[in-house]
């Protein structure tokens, strides 16, 4: 009988799923694994915003960096996305600019156009 020189088993590291009380969604679902953001915003959207909910924002808000042509370097830009960012989660809501349309209803103009 010679050595064993087969590698080690492979453990699997179970990590259990953190769970948030969603404000957004209202109701219990998986948080993010780290706050998205630095500093008391990141901290507080880690602790009360669920991933679904948090991915939900990030296609409002392309929409939002589109249609306002915001640039986030800029501190006015920044500004802006933050204060979005807060009425989306804890306001009325971050409404889209009133001159948006769907890409889909902007195709199907521009077809009945040409």
């Amino acid at each position: 009988m010679g050595l064993d020189t087969s590698p080690c088993p492979r453990y699997v590291v179970l990590m259990s799923t953190r769970m948030v009380n969603c404000i957004k969604l209202k109701r219990e679902a998986v948080g993010l694994e780290k706050p998205p953001l630095k500093g008391p915003v990141g901290l507080k959207v880690f602790e009360n915003i669920s991933k679904e909910a948090w991915q939900s924002w990030l296609e409002h808000s392309k929409m939002l960096i589109n249609e306002y042509r915001l640039d986030l370097v800029s501190e006015s830009g920044q500004r802006i996305w933050f204060s979005e960012l807060e009425k989306f989660f804890w306001g009325e809501g971050s409404a889209a600019p009133a001159e948006f349309k769907p890409v889909d209803e902007k195709a199907a103009e521009a077809q009945k156009e040409g």
